[in-house]
This record gives C-alpha cells, structure tokens and sequence, in this order.
C-alpha cells in the first residue's frame, strides 16, 4: 500500500464514514432521531392503558369530549393517545422511559413549542387565534400548565376554580382580591376570563375588550352614559380612580376622599381649611367635607348627570 492510499484511508476513519458491512448498521442507528422517535404504536390506546389503565387521572379522559370516538374532530377518532402525545412505539418499547414520550407535563424535555403545537393542531381558531405572540405565549407557558386535559370538567373553564389556575402566576392579583373591596373573584360569581382573554389580546393586559372602559361596562352598563354633564375622568379610564382587582378603601378607589378628588380639583372650597381643624374630632367647620363619603356628600353623581342643574354633579 501506497503513502496515498495510507493517508486516504486515515482521513476516511476521522470522518467516521463507514464502508463495508459496518455501514448499514450505522445507517439504522442514524435513522432513529433520539428522543421520543417516530414509530406509532400497533395497538393505539391498547398499548397505554397496558400500563396506564389503573390510573384515574388518565382514565378520566374517557368522560371528557376529547376521547369521543364518534366525533371525527377528537384525538380518539385518529391516533387516540398519541394524537396529544406523539409516537408513542419506542416508549412502550423501552418500558415506559419518560425520555420517548410527550408527557404534557411542566417537567416534560420537549419544548414549550412542540406541547403547545399539539393542542393548536386543533383549538387554532376563535379565542385561540391571537395566542401567537401574546403575553403568554411570550412567557413561554404550556396549554397544559393551565388546562386539565384529562379531568372530566376542566377546573380552568369553571368560574368557581378558574382563578386558582391563575392566581399560580398572578400573585399580587390573588393578594387584591382578598381586600376588603374587590370584584367577587373569589366567591366564585366572576371569573378573570370574563374581563381578560387568556389566549391573547391587543388590548391593555390582555383585555377582552378594546379599552379598560368597555370591559368595565359589560357589567357597569349605568356608568357609561353619555351624560348631559360629564366627568373627564370616567370617560377616559375607570383606573383612574378605581383599583380593577382589589382595594382597602369602599368602591375599590385607588384613594380615599377627598385625597382622590383633589388629585385633580386642588381649587376647591378655599374657605375651608385643610388643617387638622377640619377633622370631625376637633369640629372644625370642615368636617363635612371629610365624613362619610366626603365629596360624593355633595356630589352625589360622581360619573355624571343628566339634571339639567347637574353641573356640579349634585344631582
């Protein structure tokens, strides 16, 4: 053997090319991506509950929508099981290795992207539609870190349990609603999908209407006027003046009257002193602008009037 034919055999086996009988070996190894694989099971659903079928959580599926056969749209009128979690042959195969399937759950290796394709495979249309690119999606959060595939009544789409999978992130917001004045979120009587959309939105913290003042007026109808007299504020933004989630004070106000008030109207009543005199324990001659309601005492009609004396907003 030559020099040449020495020094091309050497750059041959630093390649890692292999001739001969090694090299279909090498090709079948190279074939199978590692991971979760391609291979389908034969048996479907039969191969998962072989092992799967004495669990509750995963039978519960059976009672939900997705595990009806008879609707061509479910997972379980095509690949059953492996239509949410992909091939599952080389994890049956490999007696149940955690590393060949798509579990679904937080802790799963495949990536947030993959788990989400599954579902959007199918929910890709209505709500579903802005979730590429909204806040979520942004965070990098699971469908599955929210929903309970498997439960016979998903726990996120009840109005009673829906807040508690929120609340998992949103701390400061399950904090708000546990003050003294707050929307009841917490009784079960209003759900944060009733004024945020969860799968994304254009609007302000993903609001399920355009502005902060037509979410707010799906409920507070009395408040949107017009009016005859008008009060600026209430119709730019109701958070100018009132804590969405929760506050300490009465109306979920973001202050106390008249503080609130004379963030805007530092002009008011100049006769009246605002000293320590003024407090209804000293009697002071303006103590009646600071007791009860303070301001709304006089003015009552604090988002506006239709009187045709309601300048004011005294009437």
């Amino acid at each position: 053997m030559t020099f040449k034919h020495t020094f091309a055999a050497f750059l041959i086996a630093a390649s890692g090319i292999a001739f001969g009988a090694d090299a279909p070996a090498k090709k079948d190894a190279a074939a199978e991506p590692p991971g979760q694989g391609t291979k389908y099971s034969e048996e479907g659903a039969d191969t998962c509950l072989a092992c799967h079928g004495e669990d509750a959580k995963v039978l519960a599926i059976f009672k939900t929508k997705h595990a009806n056969r008879a609707d061509k749209r479910t997972p379980f009128a095509g690949l059953q099981c492996e239509a949410c979690h992909g091939p599952g042959a080389k994890h049956a195969d490999a007696g149940g290795d955690a590393a060949a399937i798509n579990s679904q759950k937080a802790n799963s290796w495949v990536p947030v992207a993959e788990r989400n394709k599954m579902c959007l495979g199918c929910h890709q249309g209505g709500a579903r539609m802005g979730w590429h690119g909204s806040a979520h999606d942004a965070n990098q959060l699971a469908c599955a870190s929210c929903h309970k595939v498997h439960a016979a009544h998903d726990p996120v789409l009840a109005k009673k349990t829906q807040a508690d999978a929120c609340f998992a992130c949103h701390r400061q917001q399950r904090a708000d609603f546990q003050k003294p004045s707050s929307h009841p979120v917490r009784f079960g009587k209003l759900a944060c999908s009733d004024c945020h959309s969860v799968h994304g939105s254009n609007a302000k913290a993903m609001l399920a209407k355009p502005t902060v003042n037509q979410t707010c007026h799906t409920c507070h109808a009395d408040k949107r006027g017009p009016f005859l007299w008008e009060h600026a504020p209430v119709a730019e933004d109701c958070t100018l003046c009132h804590s969405a989630h929760g506050a300490p004070r009465p109306a979920l106000l973001t202050k106390s009257p008249p503080l609130l008030c004379q963030s805007c109207h530092t002009h008011v009543h100049p006769s009246v002193p605002r000293t320590g005199a003024a407090l209804p324990a000293n009697g002071g001659a303006g103590a009646v602008f600071v007791v009860a309601g303070s301001c709304t005492n006089c003015h009552s009609q604090v988002h506006g009037s239709n009187h045709p004396s309601g300048v004011k907003l005294m009437r």
